[in-house]
């Protein structure tokens, strides 16, 4: 069962994985190099050892091909898992008056009463956000992320490439070239981003009529990240076959650093305890043909039954 590789490789890294220190001075146990095959016509692979919110991958999806890097988008669509590294830019700002949030990730997680103060100060930030469009240019803004490396990769001479465009293209007209890649690895820009890709490129691969992708992902969050991150190359699969006309392949996830934070390892011994439900299936509309056209309304999950959500701190 397609689960049971997510869990396998959790296990893993529990039993061998090393101790690392990391940006987030959290501290990690990781693997360097490791692979995952999930088979599409198994099932989606969405995890049912814990509930995983469908609704925010498919929002966030949607948000990189429109090419928007700005977390106005999802916060319509009641979305919060880029807020931290928005507010993070705010607070280190001139334009910030209020409490001190130095280091706020690590109080908020240890400070009970400094992380009341934090998160009404987020929903402040939110709020304002979603009605301020001049305060959103300026401080909802990531910088260049991923939807603005897949849609309008910035080259030298002033132009840009549409990656999604053209690897769409590709597929239907040279299914079996080599070269169908999408990456979100720009070195130039790098520095500027609010967060640097943790799913730096994918590949796609057409055969017997289905198509199949493969991600390399540079760093993977093992608990909270990496089941986002399986669903939603899945489900790009899914969006780019059918407007290929194609059947779906494999997802192939190949992970450098795959590690698991330490303060997940309760989290990850609990999942890991759990029963396995049957893989939901998806649903598209019909009706919608190419990906730039499907709005969240348009993308659903269908008999999904899993175990109740695990909680756990996002390391910023």
């Amino acid at each position: 069962m397609s689960e049971q590789t997510y869990l396998d490789l959790a296990r893993t890294i529990l039993e061998t994985g090393h101790y690392k220190e990391d940006r987030t001075n959290t501290g990690t146990y990781s693997l360097f190099g490791y692979q995952m095959r999930f088979d599409l016509q198994a099932g989606f692979p969405l995890l049912t050892t814990k509930k995983v919110p469908f609704g925010l991958i498919k929002s966030e999806l949607l948000w990189f091909l429109k090419g928007d890097s700005n977390i106005r988008y999802l916060l319509e669509h009641n979305n919060h898992i880029w807020d931290e590294w928005a507010f993070e830019r705010y607070v280190q700002s001139a334009d910030y008056t209020g409490p001190d949030m130095t280091d706020f990730s690590h109080r908020a997680q240890s400070d009970a009463a400094f992380n009341t103060v934090y998160r009404e100060q987020m929903k402040q930030f939110d709020d304002r956000i979603l009605a301020d469009q001049a305060f959103a240019d300026q401080y909802g803004e990531l910088g260049d992320i991923y939807g603005k490396q897949w849609r309008a990769w910035q080259t030298r001479s002033g132009e840009t490439i549409d990656q999604i465009k053209n690897v769409i293209e590709m597929i239907k007209t040279n299914p079996d070239s080599r070269r169908l890649i999408v990456s979100a690895w720009n070195p130039e820009d790098v520095p500027s981003m609010a967060l640097p890709p943790c799913h730096t490129m994918f590949q796609f691969y057409v055969n017997d009529g289905k198509l199949s992708c493969q991600l390399y992902q540079r760093s993977g969050d093992v608990f909270l990240g990496v089941p986002f991150n399986i669903a939603s190359y899945a489900l790009l699969t899914h969006l780019i076959a059918h407007e290929t006309g194609l059947e779906v392949g494999e997802f192939i996830h190949t992970l450098g650093d795959a590690h698991i934070y330490s303060n997940h390892l309760e989290q990850v011994k609990t999942q890991l305890e759990r029963p396995i439900h049957a893989a939901p299936q998806l649903w598209l509309n019909p009706d919608k043909q190419s990906i730039f056209d499907f709005d969240v309304a348009d993308i659903k999950i269908q008999n999904y039954e899993s175990e109740p959500a695990i909680k756990a701190p996002v390391a910023v």
